[in-house]
Parts: C-alpha cells; sequence; structure tokens
C-alpha cells in the first residue's frame, strides 16, 4: 500500500471519527430536547388535571369531578382507582380498559416511562393520588412519540448522508493534495534509481515546488548527501590510484633488481641496498596509511599531558639543524615558555615532518626560521621556509592524503607520499588547535600552528 493511500485512509477515517462523534451528540441532544418538550407537555396537562380533581367525603374516586379529558388534544389520559379499575378515561382512546403504562401502576411513584401499546410508541407520565397518606388512585397521561421517532429517523439519515458524502469529498480532497505535495518524493524516488543504475553521483534532485516547506529541505538534504558522497567517492577512486602508484614504484624496483642478481648469478650490494631503501619506502608507506586508518576510525590514542613546547622545539631544532647540514640555515627566532596539554611525541611528529618538508622543498643556501609565541591564551608555533612556494590552486588540498604540488608524479627517493601533512591537520585537530598555510609562488611557505595554552 502506497504511502498516499495511508494518509487519505488515515484522513478519511480521522474525519469519519470525528463526524461519527458529532452525530452521535447532535442525535443524543436532539432526542433529549424532544423528549424533554413532551415530559413538560405531559407534567402540565397531570398539573391541571391534579388541581380540578375532587372527591367525596370518604375519599373515593367513585364520585371524583374530572375536567373535560380532551382538554389535551396531544395527549391521552387515564384515571385508575387504588382497586386497579378503571375510573375515568380521555375520548382520544375511547374504549381502552388496560393501562397505558402496567408499571406507572405497581411502582406507586410518579415516574417517566416510554410504553408500547397496541404497536404504538407512547411517553407515559404515571402520578399517584393521595388523600393524606392513603393512596386513593393513579393518573396516567401519556402521548404519542410518533412525531419524536420520525424526527430522530429523519435526523440519522440525513447525519448518515451527510458523513458518508463528507467523508468520501475528505477522501478526495486528501487524495489530490496529497498527490501534490507527494509529487517531489516521486522525484527522490527517480533520481535515487537512476544513480544506482548507472552509478552517477553527479546528478542531483530537481525540485520546483515551494521554496521553504519540508519536502524542499528533504530535497536539499538528500542533494547535500549525495554531494558529500561524489566528493568522497572521487576522493577514494584518487586514493587507490595514488596507493597503487606508489607501491608499483619500489615494487617495480625491487623486482628488477632480483631480476638482475638472477641473471648475474651473484648478490650485488648496490641492488641490495637499492632493495632495501625501497622496501623502507614501502614501510613507511604502510605505517603512514596504518597511522591514517587508526586516526580516522577512533583507534589511535593520543597520550595526553603538560608539554612544554618551548623545550620540545629547541629539540626539534637541535635535530633538524644536524639533518639540514649545510645545504640550508635553520634559525630559532623569538621563543616564549608555552606550556599545552597535549601528546608530546606526536606534537614532535608534526613538527619534524613540517621542518623536514621545508629542508627538502628549500634550494641549497635557503633559509628555515622556527619560532614559538604566546598570544593571550594561545601558543602560536611557525615554521617559516625561502623555498619555491605552493601554487595558489594547491592551497586549499594541501592537507589532503597523497595530494602533492608537483605536477608530476615523479619524485625522489627521498621524497614523501602525501600523508605527513594530512596526519599533522589531524594530530592538531584533535588537541584542539588549527594548522594554516601561506605561501607565494618564489617567496616561500610558512606553516602556523595555533594551540591552547594550558591554565595554571
Amino acid at each position: 500500500m502506497s504511502l498516499r493511500l495511508r494518509l487519505t485512509l488515515l484522513y478519511s477515517t480521522f474525519m469519519g471519527g470525528i463526524l461519527l462523534i458529532f452525530g452521535a451528540a447532535v442525535y443524543l441532544l436532539v432526542n433529549v430536547i424532544l423528549l424533554n418538550q413532551v415530559d413538560n407537555m405531559l407534567a402540565g396537562v397531570a398539573r391541571d388535571i391534579v388541581k380540578v380533581t375532587k372527591v367525596n367525603s370518604v375519599g373515593e374516586l367513585s364520585l371524583i369531578s374530572l375536567p373535560p379529558l380532551d382538554m389535551a388534544s396531544n395527549s391521552h389520559v387515564q384515571v385508575w382507582g387504588a382497586d386497579g379499575s378503571l375510573v375515568a378515561a380521555s375520548p382520544s382512546i375511547g374504549g381502552l380498559n388496560t393501562p397505558l403504562d402496567p408499571l406507572g401502576l405497581r411502582t406507586g411513584t410518579t415516574i417517566y416511562e416510554d410504553s408500547y401499546l397496541n404497536g404504538i410508541h407512547l411517553r407515559v407520565l404515571s402520578v399517584p393520588l393521595e388523600l393524606g397518606k392513603r393512596n386513593i388512585g393513579t393518573l396516567q397521561v401519556g402521548a404519542s412519540l410518533a412525531v419524536v421517532d420520525a424526527t430522530q429517523t429523519n435526523l440519522l439519515s440525513t447525519m448518515t448522508a451527510i458523513g458518508v458524502v463528507a467523508v468520501l469529498m475528505a477522501g478526495f480532497g486528501s487524495w489530490v493534495v496529497l498527490g501534490r505535495a507527494l509529487s517531489p518524493l516521486e522525484s527522490i524516488t527517480e533520481t535515487v534509481d537512476q544513480i544506482n543504475r548507472a552509478d552517477d553521483l553527479s546528478r542531483r534532485i530537481p525540485y520546483r515546488g515551494e521554496a521553504q516547506n519540508e519536502v524542499s529541505d528533504l530535497v536539499v538534504s538528500i542533494n547535500q548527501t549525495l554531494e558529500r558522497l561524489e566528493s568522497l567517492f572521487t576522493s577514494q577512486q584518487r586514493f587507490l590510484a595514488d596507493v597503487s602508484h606508489e607501491l608499483r614504484t619500489p615494487l617495480t624496483v625491487i623486482k628488477g633488481n632480483v631480476d638482475l642478481m638472477r641473471r648475474m648469478r651473484e648478490a650485488d650490494e648496490e641492488s641490495l641496498n637499492s632493495i632495501d631503501q625501497e622496501a623502507g619506502r614501502l614501510t613507511r608507506l604502510v605505517g603512514g596509511l596504518l597511522m591514517l586508518a587508526q586516526a580516522e576510525s577512533g583507534k589511535l590514542a593520543l597520550n595526553f599531558a603538560p608539554v612544554e613546547l618551548d623545550l620540545l622545539l629547541t629539540e626539534v631544532f637541535t635535530e633538524m639543524r644536524v639533518l639540514a647540514g649545510n645545504k640550508v640555515h635553520v634559525h630559532l627566532n623569538d621563543i616564549d615558555e608555552v606550556i599545552v596539554n597535549g601528546d608530546r611525541d606526536r606534537l614532535k611528529q608534526v613538527l619534524l615532518n613540517l621542518v623536514a618538508n621545508a629542508i627538502q622543498y628549500t634550494p641549497p643556501g635557503g633559509e628555515i626560521f622556527l619560532s614559538l609565541s604566546k598570544l593571550g591564551d594561545q601558543g602560536r608555533l611557525i615554521v617559516r621556509d625561502t623555498g619555491p612556494g605552493i601554487p595558489a590552486e594547491d592551497l586549499p588540498h594541501i592537507f589532503d592524503r597523497f595530494y602533492r604540488a608537483e605536477k608530476s608524479r615523479t619524485r625522489s627517493k627521498a621524497g614523501g607520499f602525501g600523508l605527513g601533512l594530512s596526519i599533522a591537520h589531524w594530530i592538531i585537530e584533535h588537541h584542539g588547535g588549527q594548522i594554516k598555510v601561506e605561501s607565494q609562488e618564489g617567496k616561500g611557505t610558512t606553516f602556523v600552528i595555533w594551540l591552547n595554552v594550558l591554565k595554571k
């Protein structure tokens, strides 16, 4: 059963339920009003009769003086004696000698009852006649309820017809309105089916309805999801291509050297060194991939503790100055005392990666500047070089996995894999900080790290 049909049935049932409750209330109210009118009429007739009724000196109704019993053309009157004999009756019931309401004769109290006499529906008021505390008879005043029954029947038929028509109209109206309201969902389903069949995440769901409603919000959300999925799918494809390339290059070198040694039938030192270097590259690549996988799955634990950034930066400066040798000059500029809450090993890994990249890409004779300053409640680390810089179109992607600013895939053996900055970005973000990059071609590159200072 479709959603449109289910909602239509739901709305129709809801409307039918409301009309049923409303109709029952109206029916009962009309019934009460009509019966009250009949009861008031019967009570008035009974009062008029009782007022003019007389008995003899011994209190016998046999000598009663009754008013004309045809005084109410719409009512029927009977007067019964204490011995159960019919004393008098209105002309409207002729020679009827059975009580209008047998139960009323036996109760001895004033009572209104419905009674059926010869197939006629009557409303009967029974009033005991008393002299002092002695019962001397019973007055019964009845009226036909044929008009009331006919009114109730007509009212019930009319309300039933109106209810059926109203439910049908509500169902038809709901079907039409829901068809228009849910039509964008059909477009969504069709577009999603096309995406599934064609594996084309570039498709988007068109929407030409009202500017702001729940369906438009759903379309916008789905389109945003499709855009994100397309981006992730593209990144996945590029990731697989880059991993394949990075693995193929060292494996090709290793296989070539192994084939060479087989043909020479001896272990060549140069070939062994090349195999060792490429195996090291593979080890670093797998280690980087494993670290990223652990980071993204939340399994890479960070051991937070107070870290003195000034001492850490000095340690990195000492180590990297040895690595730079005579190629470039590494300078340690202004340095403030800054303590943060973090994982010392991971923060050192970030600094080593940034400085190593600067050393690698800065031409001989260039300079690298390191500095640490405290600005308010944040510490700022700066790694600046005088290298060739990064093109503007590459800056937004510099922290993506396997992304390289070089247009060619060819790199030296000492080159990295494009994973270091991705790992650095993840580490800094999970320390509650930020890492930013500024660069101009020909003027060098500056990496700035912001970390929250540990409050005392």
